[in-house]
């Protein structure tokens, strides 16, 4: 036997990734003695300037926003207690369709082997049980939600350490009530079309088509209570201040927040365990 900690390894594209969809799971587990790693891939340096100055803007200095977005994620860990953050240090490749995409450096043109490569290397030093990470389309089509994806099933497929994988993924319910949340505050957020996402440059307008953001209710079998750790989610989200412009969840408070956002939701794609489904723990199986 060992006494190798049970460990959740959590793989995200940017600084503030970590706390939307993970926010809840990485507090919880760590409460409970669970060893969590977060992989931050790139540096977030297509994120928002001082004063909101958007990438290719004057005054945008992807450098010195990297260099803020760092700290920010170090005080996200924090309020998280995450016990290990790595950070690959890709450059942001921006949304699908950006010149960012083809920089050198960009995490979506770096080879996928390279990657998973070193993300290999960190499951070897960790050993994690349970992987986190996103689906094929990256959530929303984000490229380098989509590499982050690419790199993370490369490297368990590498290493066959962890027991179990997940994707995350949020309810059709959730999305709903969300809009209805966020109209309430005065938005009139919708869920976008593929005309619309196309035009954010989430997707590409000739590419494949745009799948619905999330499942219906009755696919998903993993339901992860993390409403005690609420507040530390959003205090976590709230540490990412540079990027308060584009975190729409700050404006519905803690208890709003927690009402909505407590629940989190993943689709099991690897399991060694046999633990049965539908189940409400990452670590089902496992303890």
């Amino acid at each position: 036997m060992t006494n190798r900690p049970l460990t959740l390894m959590a793989v995200h594209a940017h600084p503030d990734d970590e706390a939307t969809g993970t926010g809840g799971v990485l507090a919880r587990y760590a409460a409970e003695g669970i060893r969590t790693v977060l992989v931050t891939c790139t540096d977030g340096g297509c994120g928002d300037g001082p004063g909101g100055v958007k990438p290719g803007e004057p005054g945008h200095d992807p450098a010195a926003v990297a260099a803020v977005r760092e700290e920010e994620l170090r005080a996200s860990c924090e309020v998280l207690n995450i016990g290990h953050l790595e950070l690959l240090r890709y450059a942001d490749s921006g949304m699908m369709g950006w010149p960012n995409n083809d920089a050198p450096g960009a995490f979506w043109r770096t080879p996928v082997e390279e990657a998973a490569g070193r993300l290999a290397e960190l499951m070897r030093e960790y050993r994690p049980d349970v992987v986190v990470t996103y689906d094929e389309n990256g959530f929303y089509g984000h490229p380098d939600h989509i590499q982050a994806h690419r790199i993370t099933m490369a490297a368990v497929e590498l290493t066959g350490i962890p027991a179990k994988v997940y994707w995350t993924t949020m309810p059709r319910s959730g999305m709903q009530k969300f809009g209805e949340v966020m109209r309430e505050l005065g938005s009139d957020w919708e869920e976008p079309t593929l005309e619309e996402a196309a035009e954010e440059g989430a997707v590409q307008a000739d590419g494949p088509e745009f799948p619905e953001i999330g499942l219906p209710d009755e696919e998903i079998k993993t339901w992860v209570d993390t409403r005690e750790y609420g507040g530390q989610k959003f205090d976590s989200l709230a540490a990412h201040a540079s990027q308060g412009e584009n975190i729409f969840f700050l404006k519905m408070g803690k208890e709003r927040f927690t009402e909505l956002m407590g629940i989190e939701t993943f689709v099991r794609v690897k399991d060694t365990t046999g633990a049965p489904l539908p189940e409400d723990d990452l670590f089902a199986g496992l303890r």
